[in-house]
Protein backbone atom coordinates (compact mmCIF):
# COMPACT_ATOMS: atom_id res chain seq x y z
CA UNK A 1 0.00 0.00 0.00
CA UNK A 2 1.54 3.50 -0.67
CA UNK A 3 -0.26 6.55 1.59
CA UNK A 4 0.29 9.48 0.32
CA UNK A 5 -0.66 12.66 2.99
CA UNK A 6 -1.22 16.17 1.74
CA UNK A 7 -1.93 20.13 3.05
CA UNK A 8 -4.68 20.77 0.06
CA UNK A 9 -6.21 19.53 -3.13
CA UNK A 10 -3.78 20.98 -5.81
CA UNK A 11 -2.06 17.68 -6.34
CA UNK A 12 -0.50 19.37 -9.49
CA UNK A 13 1.60 21.98 -7.30
CA UNK A 14 5.23 22.04 -8.49
CA UNK A 15 6.61 20.57 -5.20
CA UNK A 16 4.28 17.68 -5.55
CA UNK A 17 4.27 16.61 -8.91
CA UNK A 18 7.55 15.21 -9.67
CA UNK A 19 6.94 12.60 -6.35
CA UNK A 20 3.72 11.78 -7.28
CA UNK A 21 3.64 11.18 -11.00
CA UNK A 22 5.48 8.16 -9.92
CA UNK A 23 2.10 6.93 -8.11
CA UNK A 24 -1.20 8.79 -9.81
CA UNK A 25 -0.70 7.34 -13.36
CA UNK A 26 -3.46 7.78 -16.54
CA UNK A 27 -4.83 4.52 -16.07
CA UNK A 28 -6.25 4.94 -12.55
CA UNK A 29 -9.35 5.17 -11.41
CA UNK A 30 -9.70 7.21 -8.28
CA UNK A 31 -12.70 7.20 -5.86
CA UNK A 32 -13.05 10.61 -3.51
CA UNK A 33 -14.94 9.80 -0.20
CA UNK A 34 -16.44 13.40 0.47
CA UNK A 35 -17.71 12.62 3.62
CA UNK A 36 -15.56 15.03 5.91
CA UNK A 37 -18.18 18.18 5.15
CA UNK A 38 -18.85 20.05 8.77
CA UNK A 39 -22.51 19.32 9.87
CA UNK A 40 -23.24 23.17 9.39
CA UNK A 41 -22.40 23.21 6.05
CA UNK A 42 -23.82 20.61 4.64
CA UNK A 43 -27.25 19.18 5.75
CA UNK A 44 -28.56 17.82 2.60
CA UNK A 45 -28.28 16.25 -1.06
CA UNK A 46 -28.38 19.94 -2.08
CA UNK A 47 -25.30 21.46 -0.08
CA UNK A 48 -23.29 18.53 -0.67
CA UNK A 49 -23.39 19.64 -4.44
CA UNK A 50 -22.31 23.06 -3.60
CA UNK A 51 -19.58 21.16 -2.11
CA UNK A 52 -18.58 18.40 -4.82
CA UNK A 53 -21.21 18.32 -7.57
CA UNK A 54 -19.54 18.36 -10.93
CA UNK A 55 -22.11 21.16 -11.66
CA UNK A 56 -21.13 23.80 -8.86
CA UNK A 57 -19.20 22.36 -6.14
CA UNK A 58 -16.77 24.77 -4.72
CA UNK A 59 -14.07 21.59 -4.46
CA UNK A 60 -14.98 19.50 -7.84
CA UNK A 61 -12.70 21.44 -10.29
CA UNK A 62 -9.66 21.51 -7.90
CA UNK A 63 -9.86 18.06 -7.10
CA UNK A 64 -10.64 16.60 -10.76
CA UNK A 65 -8.54 19.34 -12.20
CA UNK A 66 -5.87 17.79 -9.74
CA UNK A 67 -6.03 14.57 -11.07
CA UNK A 68 -6.25 15.74 -14.60
CA UNK A 69 -2.90 16.79 -14.38
CA UNK A 70 -1.22 13.04 -14.42
CA UNK A 71 -3.42 12.14 -17.44
CA UNK A 72 -6.68 10.59 -15.25
CA UNK A 73 -9.88 11.40 -17.36
CA UNK A 74 -12.71 13.01 -15.66
CA UNK A 75 -14.70 9.94 -16.11
CA UNK A 76 -12.13 8.00 -14.05
CA UNK A 77 -13.12 9.93 -11.47
CA UNK A 78 -16.20 8.76 -8.98
CA UNK A 79 -17.42 10.59 -5.89
CA UNK A 80 -19.05 8.66 -3.03
CA UNK A 81 -22.03 11.02 -2.15
CA UNK A 82 -23.09 11.05 1.51
CA UNK A 83 -26.37 11.90 1.04
CA UNK A 84 -27.43 9.73 -3.00
CA UNK A 85 -25.15 6.72 -2.59
CA UNK A 86 -26.45 3.41 -0.78
CA UNK A 87 -24.03 1.08 1.66
CA UNK A 88 -23.83 -0.54 -1.81
CA UNK A 89 -23.31 2.05 -4.17
CA UNK A 90 -20.43 3.24 -1.99
CA UNK A 91 -18.29 -0.07 -1.98
CA UNK A 92 -18.55 -0.73 -5.52
CA UNK A 93 -17.23 2.70 -6.09
CA UNK A 94 -14.52 1.85 -3.66
CA UNK A 95 -13.56 -1.50 -4.90
CA UNK A 96 -13.23 0.21 -8.59
CA UNK A 97 -10.83 2.50 -7.32
CA UNK A 98 -7.15 2.25 -7.57
CA UNK A 99 -6.88 5.16 -5.66
CA UNK A 100 -8.75 6.16 -2.66
CA UNK A 101 -8.76 10.10 -2.07
CA UNK A 102 -9.85 11.68 1.63
CA UNK A 103 -11.01 14.97 1.22
CA UNK A 104 -10.36 17.98 3.69
CA UNK A 105 -12.48 19.23 6.59
CA UNK A 106 -14.09 17.00 9.72
CA UNK A 107 -11.90 13.63 10.10
CA UNK A 108 -13.92 12.64 13.06
CA UNK A 109 -17.23 13.55 11.31
CA UNK A 110 -15.65 11.43 7.93
CA UNK A 111 -14.58 8.61 10.69
CA UNK A 112 -18.07 8.52 11.94
CA UNK A 113 -20.44 8.22 8.31
CA UNK A 114 -17.43 5.61 7.02
CA UNK A 115 -18.81 3.80 10.42
CA UNK A 116 -22.38 4.54 9.46
CA UNK A 117 -22.24 2.83 5.38
CA UNK A 118 -19.58 0.44 6.94
CA UNK A 119 -16.75 0.89 4.68
CA UNK A 120 -14.01 0.78 7.53
CA UNK A 121 -12.97 -3.23 6.93
CA UNK A 122 -12.96 -2.30 2.50
CA UNK A 123 -10.79 0.72 2.87
CA UNK A 124 -8.45 -0.98 5.46
CA UNK A 125 -8.07 -3.68 3.16
CA UNK A 126 -7.77 -1.79 0.03
CA UNK A 127 -3.86 -2.08 -1.65
CA UNK A 128 -3.54 0.25 -3.93
CA UNK A 129 -2.94 4.28 -3.16
CA UNK A 130 -4.79 6.22 -0.17
CA UNK A 131 -4.21 10.10 -0.08
CA UNK A 132 -6.27 12.91 1.33
CA UNK A 133 -4.78 16.64 2.26
CA UNK A 134 -5.45 17.92 6.29
CA UNK A 135 -8.03 15.85 7.73
CA UNK A 136 -7.86 13.51 4.62
CA UNK A 137 -4.47 12.94 5.63
CA UNK A 138 -5.16 12.51 9.52
CA UNK A 139 -7.42 9.64 9.26
CA UNK A 140 -4.98 7.81 7.54
CA UNK A 141 -3.06 6.94 11.01
CA UNK A 142 -4.36 4.73 13.41
CA UNK A 143 -4.43 7.45 15.99
CA UNK A 144 -4.22 11.09 15.27
CA UNK A 145 -4.50 14.26 17.11
CA UNK A 146 -6.21 17.76 16.78
CA UNK A 147 -4.71 21.06 18.14
CA UNK A 148 -7.56 23.48 19.25
CA UNK A 149 -8.77 25.75 16.50
CA UNK A 150 -12.48 26.92 15.36
CA UNK A 151 -13.53 23.86 14.72
CA UNK A 152 -12.04 21.57 17.78
CA UNK A 153 -12.12 23.49 21.22
CA UNK A 154 -9.90 21.70 22.97
CA UNK A 155 -6.74 19.26 21.84
CA UNK A 156 -7.84 15.35 21.85
CA UNK A 157 -6.78 12.27 19.94
CA UNK A 158 -9.31 10.13 17.60
CA UNK A 159 -9.21 7.32 15.73
CA UNK A 160 -8.62 6.42 12.54
CA UNK A 161 -8.33 3.59 9.65
CA UNK A 162 -5.05 2.47 11.05
CA UNK A 163 -3.09 2.39 7.92
CA UNK A 164 -0.03 4.06 9.37
CA UNK A 165 0.81 3.35 13.20
CA UNK A 166 4.99 4.85 13.43
CA UNK A 167 4.04 8.82 14.08
CA UNK A 168 1.44 11.52 14.33
CA UNK A 169 1.19 14.36 11.94
CA UNK A 170 0.41 17.82 12.70
CA UNK A 171 -1.02 19.45 9.39
CA UNK A 172 -1.51 23.39 8.16
CA UNK A 173 1.52 23.71 10.66
CA UNK A 174 2.57 27.83 11.18
CA UNK A 175 4.29 27.43 14.21
CA UNK A 176 2.05 28.94 16.35
CA UNK A 177 2.09 28.13 20.21
CA UNK A 178 -1.12 26.38 20.17
CA UNK A 179 0.42 23.86 17.34
CA UNK A 180 3.81 23.64 19.33
CA UNK A 181 1.74 22.84 22.41
CA UNK A 182 0.17 20.46 20.98
CA UNK A 183 3.35 18.66 19.29
CA UNK A 184 5.03 18.37 22.82
CA UNK A 185 2.10 16.83 24.58
CA UNK A 186 2.13 14.09 21.70
CA UNK A 187 5.72 13.41 21.69
CA UNK A 188 5.48 13.75 26.01
CA UNK A 189 2.25 11.41 25.61
CA UNK A 190 2.79 8.96 23.24
CA UNK A 191 6.37 8.80 22.24
CA UNK A 192 6.21 9.07 18.62
CA UNK A 193 7.64 11.23 15.71
CA UNK A 194 5.09 14.25 14.94
CA UNK A 195 5.50 15.34 11.54
CA UNK A 196 4.37 18.91 10.63
CA UNK A 197 3.53 19.92 7.30
CA UNK A 198 3.80 23.88 6.42
CA UNK A 199 0.69 25.45 5.61
CA UNK A 200 -0.08 24.31 1.96
CA UNK A 201 3.76 23.61 1.03
CA UNK A 202 4.29 19.58 2.86
CA UNK A 203 3.68 16.33 2.11
CA UNK A 204 4.45 12.55 2.79
CA UNK A 205 4.38 9.85 1.04
CA UNK A 206 4.45 6.03 3.09
CA UNK A 207 5.41 3.16 0.34
CA UNK A 208 5.47 0.16 1.95
CA UNK A 209 6.93 1.51 4.60
CA UNK A 210 9.29 4.24 3.58
CA UNK A 211 8.68 7.53 4.35
CA UNK A 212 9.77 10.76 2.14
CA UNK A 213 8.95 14.15 3.24
CA UNK A 214 8.05 16.32 0.60
CA UNK A 215 8.17 20.34 0.82
CA UNK A 216 8.23 22.04 4.05
CA UNK A 217 8.15 19.14 6.73
CA UNK A 218 9.64 19.61 10.39
CA UNK A 219 10.13 16.71 12.25
CA UNK A 220 9.57 16.61 15.98
CA UNK A 221 10.73 13.71 17.91
CA UNK A 222 11.83 12.91 21.82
Amino acid sequence: MINILLEGYEINSDYLYDDLKKYILPNYSVAVVAFSFRDSECKNSTEWNLLYSKENGIYYNGIVNGFNAYGISEDNITFVNYFEDTKESAKQKIENADIIYFTGGRPDRMMDRIKEFDLVNMLRKHNGIVMGYSAGAVIQLSEYHISPDKDYKEFQYYDGLEYLDDFYLEVHYENTKVQNEAIRRVLSERGKTVYATAFMSGGIIVDKGNIKLIGDVKTFSK
